[in-house]
C-alpha cells in the first residue's frame, strides 16, 4: 500500500469531516476522531474485508465507489448497495463487536478513511450526540435492505429492475465519474446480482426497453431516457 502525501492526507481528513456521522459537529469535537483516521488506497477489486472477518474498524469513502455484496444460495453474489463518498460502512460490526455481515470490495479505485473500533468508540462517549446519527445511518440501512427483499420476493423482474434503476440513478452525484445523472453506473450483471435474476434475463429486458425508448444502451451504458415510462413498469406490481 502507497502511503498518501500530505496533500492527499489533508484533503481526506476534509472529505471525511463532511461524512454523515460528524456533519454537525462541532470543529474540535470533529478534528479529534478525525485526527484517528487512518488513509487508505485501495485498487478496483481489492476486497476490504470479507463476511465473518472480525469487526474491528469502520470506514468512510473519501473517493470511488464500494460495493456491498452476499454470496446468495446459488453461487452469485446479491448486490445490497454502492457506496458513494461521504458515506460509511462496517458500523455494524464495529458497534456490536461481533463478525462482519456482509463483503465489502472497492468497484473502482478508492480513498478510504479507517477508524479503528477503540477509537469510534471513545469517540462516541465523549460525543453522546453522535449517537443518534449513527442511529440514523443504521435505520436507513435496514430499510433499504427491506425494500430489496421485498421487491425480490414479491415483484416480478421488470418491476423490481425499474426500481432498481430508478434508485440508483436517484442516488446517484452528479459530478461522478463524470457521467450525466441520468446514467447506471453498474454493469448488467452487478444490476442482475441487486434484483436476483440471470444477467441473460436482464439483458433482454433492458434491449426491450431500449427498442421501447426508455433507456438506451451505448458501449454497455445504461442511461435512463424516459423516467415516467420507467415508472409506470416500476408499479405494475
Amino acid at each position: 500500500m502507497v502511503e498518501p502525501n500530505r496533500t492527499t492526507l489533508d484533503k481526506a481528513r476534509r472529505l471525511l469531516g463532511n461524512c454523515d456521522l460528524f456533519r454537525g459537529l462541532k470543529a474540535d469535537e470533529r478534528n479529534a476522531i478525525i485526527k484517528q483516521a487512518r488513509i487508505r488506497n485501495v485498487a478496483a477489486g481489492d476486497r476490504i474485508f470479507s463476511i465473518g472477518t472480525p469487526g474491528d474498524h469502520m470506514v468512510a469513502v473519501l473517493a470511488g465507489q464500494i460495493r456491498i455484496t452476499l454470496p446468495s444460495s446459488n453461487g452469485r453474489e446479491l448486490l445490497l448497495g454502492v457506496l458513494e463518498p461521504g458515506e460509511l460502512f462496517g458500523e455494524i460490526a464495529l458497534l456490536d463487536g461481533r463478525e462482519r455481515t456482509a463483503d465489502a470490495t472497492a468497484g473502482t479505485a478508492s480513498v478510504l478513511a479507517i477508524l479503528e473500533r477503540h477509537d469510534v468508540l471513545s469517540f462516541l462517549e465523549r460525543n453522546p450526540a453522535a449517537w443518534l446519527k449513527i442511529v440514523e445511518i443504521l435505520c436507513g440501512r435496514i430499510r433499504q435492505a427491506d425494500v430489496q427483499l421485498a421487491e425480490v420476493a414479491l415483484m416480478r423482474l421488470p418491476a423490481r429492475l425499474a426500481k432498481a434503476i430508478l434508485r440508483i440513478v436517484s442516488n446517484q452525484p452528479k459530478t461522478a465519474a463524470g457521467y450525466k445523472k441520468s446514467h447506471v453506473l453498474l454493469t448488467q450483471q452487478e444490476l442482475a446480482n441487486m434484483v436476483g435474476a440471470r444477467r441473460e434475463t436482464v439483458n433482454k429486458n433492458l434491449r426491450a426497453w431500449h427498442r421501447q425508448g426508455l433507456v438506451k444502451i451505448d458501449d454497455g451504458r445504461i442511461a435512463v431516457t424516459d423516467w415516467s415510462g420507467l415508472e409506470l413498469i416500476a408499479e405494475l406490481d
